[in-house]
């Protein structure tokens, strides 16, 4: 492998959710810039109703200008807060569905989304022993609440109806590692 090393970055715009950075690279002696976006992170929910179906949310994504099918998620509202506390949060806000602490929350896998240009990485847990509650959604969201058998939520995966990155990745860790 080449030796890369950077020289420099600097900050080329700083968003709500985002900072984009030109990076100043040096690759087997030749210059070059690359582009590079921080993101101080996220997490995610696999919803287990007791009836077994999985809880998804329906929301406009403005990037893809079209509303998409996935779990639901969050960005950590600091560096430093913990994973499990935005899971937390955010499957309340979302669904309207709470569990009575974050400790109940299982760990399920981690996922890097954009390992090309960006250190977006996102935390993964499983949700059961839900009580229903109401939705909290911020001022900017309208977010729909969905029962989907596991089944027909693989098929949407591998029919390329569902391509949300953290949600395809969960559906398929959750089915191999519970083998509902």
């Amino acid at each position: 492998m080449g030796a890369i090393k950077r020289e420099s970055r600097e900050l080329a715009y700083e968003g709500t959710i985002v900072k984009v950075y030109k990076d100043h690279v040096v690759i087997d002696g030749k210059k070059a810039v690359w582009d590079y976006i921080q993101h101080n992170g996220a997490a995610a929910v696999v919803p287990i109703l007791d009836n077994g179906k999985i809880l998804l949310v329906r929301q406009y994504r403005n990037a893809l200008d079209r509303y998409t099918l996935e779990l639901p998620a969050g960005k950590v509202d600091a560096k430093d807060e913990p994973r499990r506390i935005c899971a937390f949060r955010e499957l309340r806000e979302e669904t309207g569905y709470r569990v009575d602490s974050p400790d109940e929350l299982e760990f399920l896998i981690r996922i890097d989304t954009m390992v090309a240009f960006g250190d977006e990485e996102i935390d993964i847990f499983v949700a059961k022993n839900l009580k229903k509650g109401e939705q909290d959604l911020d001022e900017d969201e309208s977010i729909d609440i969905e029962e989907w058998e596991l089944d027909d939520l693989l098929e949407l995966i591998y029919k390329g109806e569902i391509k949300d990155s953290k949600t395809v990745a969960a559906i398929l860790a959750y089915k191999n590692k519970y083998q509902v």
